[in-house]
């Protein structure tokens, strides 16, 4: 099992390396998607992944935001 782990570890690291260093909202994502995840039922990998996966969602999302406006639902009534 620690094997198959390591092997999946070492083929993440290696398609992460190939790839431009643009990880807005995916590393705080996942520490918070993890520790959600570890404490829902150890799947702490699962969480890590979809937290960077909505990190990385935001993070597109703010940065098509035109600037000085409140995000979407967030207007003054």
């Amino acid at each position: 099992m620690k094997t198959l782990v390591a092997f999946f570890a070492l083929a993440a690291l290696a398609v992460a390396s190939t790839s431009p260093a643009d990880a807005k909202g995916c590393l705080k994502g996942a520490v918070v998607g993890g520790v959600a995840g570890h404490y829902a039922g150890h799947h702490g990998t699962v969480g890590a992944l979809a937290g960077c996966a909505y990190g990385r969602h935001r993070a597109k999302e703010q940065a098509r935001q035109p600037k000085g406006q409140p995000p979407a639902g967030q207007e003054k009534l």
